[in-house]
């Protein structure tokens, strides 16, 4: 699922994340405002919605019967990108973020700009044979198979606090791998974030025990 340039459902609702107040200084679109101040809603209701009309829709891929949300329209659009960025480091501001680890591939887009936003560092978590130096590994299943993921031995080491963070929260099987070569290089997981949360898949139960934040959500 999550090797396209987007997201599928099959419908739903959108519910605001419970995660800190978000309040956008810069230039916004018609029609979008900034949260009020202290909101526990996470990202303000009338920012989401505008979020998601910069979402194209796409019936029938990858297969007939699907509808596939595509966020590269999103990306596209400054006010939107600058948004989701702040979204991202809404519940993460307040604490301390060593390093921002980001998850091949669409990890990439979202990634550096939050760490740089923390003023935090970067740490790319690639597909096999992609690093150049020594790499530590982590082999997790699939629903056919199994699949690997690798970073570099030096980029996270005993202590780090580290903030993973991709685009899309389906099954968690990814997400969980990754906080697993965290955990198994004494790292401090610190919190998983994502733009998009597929809530009917239960990613969250294979991240139990971690914080995680999801900025849109969709529950069917």
């Amino acid at each position: 699922m999550t090797d396209l340039a987007g997201f599928w459902k099959t419908g739903g609702s959108f519910s605001t994340a419970a995660a800190g107040g978000l309040t956008i200084r810069r230039r916004l679109p018609t029609g979008w405002q900034p949260a009020p101040q202290g909101c526990k809603r996470g990202i303000n209701e009338l920012v989401s919605k505008d979020l998601r009309r910069l979402i194209r829709e796409v019936p029938d891929f990858p297969k007939p019967g699907i509808l596939f949300y595509d966020i590269t329209t999103l990306l596209k659009d400054k006010d939107g990108f600058q948004a989701v960025i702040d979204g991202l480091k809404t519940p993460y501001r307040e604490i301390q973020v060593d390093v921002v680890l980001g998850i091949e591939a669409r990890g990439f887009i979202f990634a550096p700009a939050l760490a740089y936003a923390l003023h935090a560092g970067f740490v790319p978590v690639r597909k096999p044979n992609k690093l150049p130096a020594e790499t530590v590994s982590v082999t997790y299943k699939l629903e056919y198979g199994t699949d690997t993921l690798q970073m570099h031995k030096d980029a996270v080491s005993a202590g780090t606090r580290v903030l993973i963070v991709d685009d899309l929260l389906a099954t968690g099987g990814t997400a969980s791998a990754a906080a697993r070569m965290v955990g198994e290089q004494g790292g401090v997981l610190v919190g998983l974030g994502f733009v998009v949360e597929l809530t009917f898949l239960h990613g969250r139960q294979r991240l139990a025990g971690h914080n995680v934040f999801s900025l849109l959500q969709y529950d069917k």
